[in-house]
């Protein structure tokens, strides 16, 4: 059946059943001693199984089979090759679970396409470029500073006692969670550094020096099939990976792909420089939002406490994504609790305004000319509470009413926009709903000392007509000239309390308003919302009565800790979204026969990307990485400096070779960094011309060339989905700039996936909910975790590593070895069966093959779960089977048979699990590696052999499971009834699934889309019955999708009886567990001779027989 690919019962079946001919139950018995601890299948299992790997990779450090080089064949022409990629991992600590998760679709994409006949490479580098080693130097070089060394941190007097001394050394002192600090020195003593080493690591070089090495060390120990040649680290340490970044930019810049100028970026004003999204702690892949903030004149004499500022231009400041919608305006919002600033800016004018935003809009400028009287600081002349500033006479621009008043929003969040809201109720429902509230509640007026003339005389403004069309999926169209009055009449509103619908009616209006909103009034009268939206800002904005202001669109932390604004800054940007770029980039994603995206929605996220990645701040004042080589006040920053890298992994070998991260040792090619230019890297990768003042012999740069020809393009690239939004779509804009002459050697495919949680919870380290990659292979050993890594998903949905799993994956690794071991012992000594094949030896050799072609499907698609599935837990469910029936009929198992089983099983299950399928590879006899073994051949899958075999399969199922309901006390016979004919309505049912049957991908519809359809076929006649019709074609589909379109012909071509008469002693030894009957089989069409009550009988269908106990 069915099922996880690592689940407990696929698992534990591999203990075997006792008998002579079935194999495996010593082994299984010799587990169960073995019980309890460690890997959930006994230390002694897990003992074993790690023995055997670290054997096997002491075999693989001298054998080196994962180096590979250029392979051609004996006419000169290349071997199909496969160069899979995964982006470099960043060095501020160890690898974890979830770079193992991603990492093993490019790790198994390697094994399988290995076993394929291709030559296949994959390379692995170390990122250290950017803010977040930086930053955490810096962090512990503070705490030092003022803490001392090793520091004594502030720790609460509860938790004092916590603090204790080790081995005679002083321990830094832990502020407990309670105390809500945070300090790199303990972040870097949970990384199990000794505590004596931890101040080294204020010194960036440090960090660069200590984790890659263990990266190295941690996948090798994961048996990561990698080209540790090819392997280097980033920044300016690396002068060999240095110089191909700096000819990288060369040639952007050459290209006109680089400019200079003021850009909107996510700015930390800490650091003082760009935050993009790998300096960043929280808020990866947030990018500037630009809002319009209105300018709404306070009116003479200043009121309250703004009568401090007489004599000056006073305005409240709301922000707004909507300017268009202006002409509603009825009154503005503030938070009574607030805390508000009122700023004075460059151009004399005071705004009310949150602290943030203030902070925010200080840091920009319109057309190069700078809000702030000193760009990055703020003036506040007066500080206010929300209190302070309601019910204060307002003049807004473009609104219907002479005088708006500020009143109450409890809702507003003072960490979006300015904390001051202008209201418009006639498109925005919630501010419909606080207006209705306040002009409903005199008491509520009261509580804010609001007059009656400050909210009742104010009224719904019809601005903008929406008109929604009826759709085709059953949705009612719509009209309103006040669409916000409409939903919320429509959903019930009553209260701002009422989020949800709220939020409803907020989705409905805005995203409808701008598809299908006109104008009603204004200049732009007529014209679609959509149109007149950027107009109106920019006469607003030339007008003086708003300026254009930007803020993250979401919440920004730095590495340094401090919330993010958006700052004009000047800067080096890449200009992506340049159309013709871009087009090109669009032309190749969506050309079938040039990318492969896997998924639909993954080709639809970058056709989404596209449509808004533009300008990309591709620079820093500081940090690590490469200088800009024309301006070098500027390093590269880190997304940037990564997006070809994957061409430099073609010669890294020849430039810095094994063990030689940094480049700091000889090159294998006898090349220093210094002799590299643009000339050396124009020849490797552009088929440029030998440079005249080359230092390099020829011969070198030719050999560069070949092999960066011969690997490139990079057929896969396997990444987590969050790096679509930046990374990846870089990639492919880099790539189309660089060799934009050669398409060809773009990337030829992405693939990624989901985040992955740990038993349902998502990884954290402050829960404890987590696992370095080295814990995982010492808790399970590194083949458990792969299979249980293989099982948790493959889709952009996040996945989920069970432990439970990688545990049962532990103990069916120990055992699937152990009945190898019995196999080969059996083979050995002559116990196994030879010469002419029974039925079910053939069925099962068919039905092997069949799982081998759907594996292979499965694996071909990167559907590594279903692969696996198919190609280890149900084919061992096939193998459990065999075994068993051989067991109870009383003959040995076929050698053909069951050595082939274990052959093929074994290089299936190869990419997963490549220890395991070594030793075992070389326990059946074979010579070399598995790792050069062939993917299985398979013949032409039998249907008719198929579907006897899973007649068979599902019969026996069937009757035990009745049997075992059955009440019948020491039973000695069963009768098995079988049915030859299918009933009129079944035949009818039959025939229409048949003209829903696709030839051409040999299946019917899914089995939403096929019960739809049938369900409009049984509307058609009355005295069709829906119920029974749809279980019918269920089961009937289910038995398609197994043995192709023979399951849908109206006659049973299966000799029902003949199967069952072959199975006749194990099927009376299976019904009921030790017990054995005697079997009678009867046809139902043979009236005369049906033993046995009525009901028992007619129970039976063709492919279905029933049962009766006696």
């Amino acid at each position: 059946s069915k099922g996880k690919a690592g689940g407990k019962a696929a698992a534990a079946s591999s203990g075997g059943s006792k008998g002579k001919a079935g194999g495996g139950g010593k082994a299984a018995a010799a587990a169960a001693a073995n019980g309890g601890g460690g890997g959930g299948g006994g230390q002694t299992r897990l003992r074993h199984i790690r023995a055997n790997e670290q054997r096997i990779q002491a075999e693989w450090e001298k054998a080196r089979p994962f180096e590979v080089n250029p392979c051609f064949n004996e006419d000169g022409s290349p071997k199909p090759k496969f160069m899979v990629t995964f982006p470099y991992p960043y060095m501020n600590g160890r690898l974890h679970l979830g770079h193992a998760f991603s990492l093993t679709k490019a790790e198994f994409a390697t094994g399988y396409k290995r076993i394929k006949g291709f030559n296949a490479l994959f390379p692995f580098g170390f990122h250290c470029t950017g803010m977040p080693i930086q930053a955490a130097a810096n962090k512990l070089k503070a705490e030092i500073a003022k803490y001392g060394n090793p520091p004594q941190f502030p720790v609460e007097e509860s938790t004092a006692a916590s603090s204790k001394a080790s081995s005679g050394k002083k321990k830094a002192k832990v502020a407990a969670k309670a105390s809500g600090s945070s300090y790199q020195w303990q972040t870097l003593v949970k990384m199990n550094i000794p505590e004596e080493e931890v101040a080294e690591f204020a010194e960036p070089i440090k960090w660069l020096n200590f984790f890659p090495p263990f990266g190295m060390k941690d996948l090798k120990k994961f048996g990561a099939a990698i080209d540790w040649r090819r392997s280097f680290i980033t920044t300016a340490v690396n002068p060999f990976y240095n110089a191909f970044v700096e000819w990288q930019f060369r040639q952007l810049k050459q290209s006109d792909k680089i400019s200079f100028g003021k850009r909107p970026c996510i700015y930390s004003p800490l650091d003082g420089q760009v935050c993009a999204d790998h300096d960043r702690a929280e808020g990866e892949g947030v990018g500037p939002q630009e809002y319009t903030l209105i300018k709404l004149r306070v009116k003479e004499p200043l009121p309250g406490k703004l009568g401090a500022l007489a004599g000056q231009n006073v305005f409240l400041a709301p922000a707004t994504l909507r300017p268009e919608t202006m002409y509603g305006q009825t009154n503005c919002f503030v938070l009574p609790d607030g805390d508000y600033g009122a700023f004075k800016w460059a151009n004399g004018d005071v705004l009310v305004m949150s602290h943030r935003s203030a902070k925010g809009l200080a840091h920009q400028s319109y057309q190069n000319v700078d809000y702030a009287e000193k760009w990055g600081e703020t003036n506040c002349l007066l500080e206010l509470k929300g209190w302070d500033i309601l019910g204060i006479p307002l003049s807004a621009p473009r609104a219907p009413y002479d005088t708006v008043y500020t009143l109450p929003l409890l809702s507003i969040s003072m960490g979006k926009g300015t904390g001051v809201v202008t209201s418009v109720p006639s498109d925005a429902p919630d501010d419909y709903v606080a207006l209705k509230e306040l002009q409903a509640k005199p008491e509520f007026r009261a509580k804010f000392n609001l007059t009656d003339e400050m909210v009742m005389p104010y009224h719904v403004v019809p601005i903008i007509n929406i008109t929604v069309p009826a759709t085709d999926k059953g949705e009612d169209g719509w009209s309103s000239d006040q669409a916000a009055e409409f939903w919320s009449e429509k959903l019930g509103i009553k209260t701002a309390g009422e989020r949800q619908k709220l939020d409803e009616a907020k989705r409905k209006t805005y995203n409808t308003g701008f598809t299908f909103g006109v104008m009603l009034v204004g200049k732009y009268k007529g014209e679609k919302v959509n149109v007149a939206k950027t107009k109106e800002k920019l006469d607003m904005v030339d007008a003086g009565e708003a300026l254009i202001y930007n803020e993250p669109e979401g919440f920004v932390k730095s590495r340094t800790g401090e919330e993010c604004v958006v700052a004009m800054t000047d800067q080096w940007y890449l200009r992506y979204g340049e159309e013709e770029w871009k087009q090109s980039v669009l032309s190749h994603v969506n050309d079938p026969s040039k990318f492969q995206p896997y998924s639909q929605e993954i080709l639809d996220r970058f056709n989404f990307t596209l449509g808004w990645l533009k300008e990309w701040a591709c620079s820093r004042l500081f940090g690590l990485g490469t200088q800009l080589p024309w301006d070098e006040k500027w390093v590269i920053e880190s997304l940037s400096d990564s997006t070809i890298y994957m061409a430099y992994y073609t010669i890294a070998n020849h430039l810095q070779g094994p063990d030689n991260l940094s480049g700091d040792k000889p090159s294998p090619s006898g090349i220093t960094a210094d002799q590299l230019n643009d000339g050396v890297f124009n020849y490797i990768f552009l088929r440029g011309p030998y440079p005249a003042s080359c230092t390099i012999p020829e011969a070198k740069l030719e050999a560069m060339r070949a092999e960066f020809e011969y690997w490139y393009p990079m057929d896969l690239r396997v990444s987590g989905k969050d790096l679509i939004g930046n990374h990846l779509t870089m990639a492919l804009y880099n790539h189309a700039a660089i060799w934009k002459d050669r398409p060809e050697l773009w990337p030829r495919g992405y693939y990624t996936n989901g985040h992955v949680n740990l038993n349902n919870a998502k990884m954290s380290k402050s829960t404890g909910n987590f696992l370095m990659l080295e814990e995982a292979v010492e808790k399970f050993s590194a083949d458990a975790t792969r299979y249980a890594l293989a099982d948790a998903g493959d889709s952009l949905e996040d996945a989920n590593f069970e432990t439970d799993v990688a545990n049962s994956a532990t103990m069916m690794l120990y055992l699937e070895e152990q009945f190898a071991a019995d196999v080969a012992e059996q083979r050995k000594q002559g116990k196994l069966r030879s010469g002419e094949l029974f039925k079910v030896d053939q069925q099962v050799l068919n039905e092997m093959n069949r799982l081998i072609d759907e594996a292979d499907g499965f694996f071909e698609r990167m559907l590594w779960r279903d692969g696996v599935n198919a190609g280890s837990s149900l084919y061992r469910n096939l193998r459990d089977f065999y075994r068993e029936w051989c067991s109870k009929m009383g003959v040995p198992m076929h050698a053909d048979v069951i050595i082939r089983w274990l052959e093929t099983s074994v290089v299936m299950l190869s990419p997963i699990c490549p220890h395991f399928a070594e030793v075992v590879w070389g326990m059946l006899g074979n010579s070399g590696s598995v790792l050069r073994a062939t993917w299985p051949e398979t013949q032409p899958v039998d249907p008719r052999s198929a579907r006897e075999l899973q007649f068979l399969l599902k019969s026996v199922k069937h009757l035990r499971g009745i049997a075992s309901k059955e009440k019948v006390k020491n039973p000695k016979r069963v009768h098995i009834y079988i049915a030859d004919q299918y009933t009129d309505w079944k035949v009818d049912t039959l025939k229409q699934m048949q003209t829903l049957w696709n030839p051409s991908t040999r299946s019917l519809p899914e089995k939403k889309q096929l019960l739809s359809a049938l369900t409009s076929w049984v509307a058609e006649d009355a005295s069709r019955n829906k119920k029974l019709v749809m279980q019918f074609a269920s089961f009937m589909a289910d038995e398609a999708k197994q043995v192709g379109f023979s399951a849908l012909e109206t006659e049973i071509l299966v000799d029902q009886r003949a199967i069952l008469e072959e199975s006749r002693e194990y099927i009376s030894k299976h019904l009921i567990n030790n017990l054995t009957l005697d079997v009678v089989f009867i046809s139902i069409s043979d009236t005369a001779s049906i033993v046995g009550p009525e009901k028992k009988w007619r129970a039976s269908e063709p492919m279905k027989p029933s049962v009766f106990l006696e």
